[in-house]
């Protein structure tokens, strides 16, 4: 296997498109007004709260979950901190310039390929093999220093970033 820190270009690529699609297809969801993911719920209430962009929120949100990778002894990777740079980039760029739906069913069309976009996106920058995202990185060294099944470590965090968002000001 590489190294997380092994570049080329062509995975330094495939890392930065995908991470910039993740980003882009994430604001889509934001611009939906139908309702966020969980990290976007607690950056976006983050954001109202601090009066900061949503790139803002979520950079400064990803910056602060790297943190708590220290007491997992999580190592990041190159693809790690590409992550916390490139999605919060793309996100910014997106709710930029991608119109705030009003429409409802132009809305669900925007949560379609956001997802999409999401789920394609995953695929590719997680092949690149430079490292987990912060989120994911949390997720797993939470669960190999507890041993508790990683779907419950993730409904733990998700539920939690959820209602702290939620409590916040977010859009559910």
């Amino acid at each position: 296997a590489k190294s997380r820190w092994d570049l080329s270009p062509s995975r330094l690529f495939v890392l930065f498109f995908g991470l910039f699609i993740f980003g882009l297809g994430d604001s889509l969801l934001i611009q939906s007004t139908i309702g966020n993911a969980p990290w976007s719920v607690l950056a976006q209430g983050v954001s109202g709260k601090l009066d900061i962009t949503m790139g803002w929120s979520t950079f400064g949100i990803s910056a602060l979950v790297l943190l708590g990778w220290i007491p997992l002894r999580e190592k990041p990777g190159f693809g790690t901190i590409s992550n916390i740079v490139i999605i919060a980039l793309a996100i910014e760029i997106g709710v930029t310039y991608i119109p705030l739906q009003e429409n409802y069913f132009i809305g669900i069309l925007y949560t379609l390929l956001g997802i999409g976009m999401v789920g394609v996106a995953s695929a590719l920058y997680i092949t690149c093999g430079l490292g987990p995202g912060p989120r994911d990185g949390l997720m797993t060294g939470i669960h190999f220093k507890t041993g508790i099944r990683v779907g419950r470590v993730r409904l733990a965090i998700e539920s939690t970033v959820f209602a702290l968002g939620w409590l916040l000001g977010g859009t559910v």
